[in-house]
């Protein structure tokens, strides 16, 4: 089953814009997790904007479970670059805000009782009363996870996620991340500029190498799950990452 599909998809800014897509088209399989890999400024965001219906193309077809982003049954769980948690609200009122303005209604006890199951499945149980101030980076993204997956979607964006934290705390986002996905087994569609990551969590990755973008380099990642840092170290994700970053290095240099 198809989760995502670009079409011929061309969009600019404002009419008198350069264009920024170019007739793209791409496919993401439900389960998947792909990783669009390029330069700061190449369009990485613009593409979930859209995927989420908060740009419209210019022309081509975007859909999203077989329908189109501007049909109301079109959903997709987005992870911005900053957790955007409200310091006002605990953490567990910060996780259950979909419940709040979602479609369905929800009670008191449901929309409890769920926020209370998903803090637990990220290890976030013990913190539902605490404000978000009293969490480490790192505790933060999970609870921002958290949130995304009470969306309900089936497809998940994040944009660059663990770019704000230290090295350390990203390593043990990534493994963390590639856990929870292979237990929920949602399709992951994740953002990043950062060659080693892109390598570390995908099963696919697709590289912005042109500009206007007409279409995605796609490149299989030679690795099993599970993985863990020293996977990086393997012969054929060497290789991989050296093709990666000369890619994106001529397409800088252009």
């Amino acid at each position: 089953m198809t989760a995502l599909e670009f079409s011929e998809v061309r969009f600019r800014y404002a009419a008198d814009s350069p264009l920024l897509l170019d007739g793209l088209s791409f496919r993401v399989e439900a389960g998947e997790f792909v990783s669009i890999l390029g330069p700061s400024g190449a369009g990485k965001s613009s593409l979930f904007r859209l995927m989420n219906g908060l740009l419209a193309p210019e022309s081509g077809k975007i859909l999203v479970g077989g329908a189109s982003v501007s049909a109301k049954q079109s959903r997709c769980g987005y992870m911005p670059q900053q957790d955007l948690l409200f310091p006002w609200r605990t953490v567990a009122e910060n996780v259950g805000l979909p419940l709040e303005l979602g479609r369905q209604s929800h009670s008191a006890a449901e929309r409890k009782e769920r926020v209370a199951e998903v803090l637990s499945a990220v290890g976030l149980g013990d913190w539902a009363e605490k404000s978000p101030l009293a969490l480490s980076g790192g505790m933060r993204q999970r609870a921002a996870f958290a949130r995304t997956l009470l969306t309900g979607a089936e497809l998940l964006l994040l944009d660059e996620p663990f770019s704000a934290l230290d090295y350390m705390t990203r390593l043990s986002m990534r493994e963390w991340l590639l856990e929870r996905w292979q237990q929920e087994r949602r399709t992951i569609l994740f953002v990043t500029h950062d060659v080693e990551e892109a390598v570390f969590l995908s099963e696919r990755i697709l590289v912005i190498a042109e500009r206007p973008v007409r279409c995605l380099r796609e490149f299989r990642v030679p690795l099993s799950y599970p993985r863990s840092v020293e996977s990086l170290g393997e012969p054929r994700a060497l290789e991989l990452k050296r093709e990666l970053i000369a890619l994106l290095s001529r397409e800088m240099a252009v």
